[in-house]
């Protein structure tokens, strides 16, 4: 395993977090809408969750559902084509890449870098009904995949 750069990703992080508008408008210079895809700094994570890469920790990253003009629900993307329960593969900017659904978040727009392109509404339905089926609550959490908690006396 390689080693994490958390010291690195924590001075970038505050400056990403002081990151002022560059416009009055909400959001900045950082006008975003569903469906595009922009690398955004997603940091050094913990574990299985998805890191960024290079100088500003940075990830394709899908905007799904728009808030307002500072918060959306985005799925990082990769480009090791994976299928599966919780992954879909989409085109875009001339390449195949997989939406990570397990990873879907909560982002704030100053981790926005830079607009890559705009995935298609066919990829973009395809990608909200596979959220959507993950997140219905049908039957018992190990009937949906989930683990019991270590400890867990029956």
């Amino acid at each position: 395993m390689s080693e994490k750069n958390f010291d690195a990703w924590f001075v970038l992080k505050k400056r990403v977090h002081d990151r002022h508008a560059f416009s009055s408008r909400p959001g900045g210079d950082r006008f975003f809408q569903v469906r595009d895809v922009w690398f955004c700094s997603i940091g050094e994570n913990i574990g299985h969750e998805q890191d960024g890469k290079h100088t500003y920790f940075e990830r394709p990253v899908l905007i799904v559902q728009k808030f307002n003009h500072d918060m959306f629900w985005g799925v990082p993307l990769t480009s090791n084509l994976k299928q599966g329960r919780y992954c879909l593969e989409i085109f875009f900017a001339g390449r195949y890449s997989s939406a990570m659904h397990s990873q879907l978040r909560l982002w704030d727009a100053r981790r926005l870098l830079r607009k890559i392109d705009r995935i298609s509404e066919s990829d973009h339905r395809q990608i909200t009904e596979k959220i959507i089926s993950i997140l219905k609550l049908s039957g018992s959490p190990h009937e949906r995949g989930a683990s019991e908690p270590e400890g867990v006396v029956k």
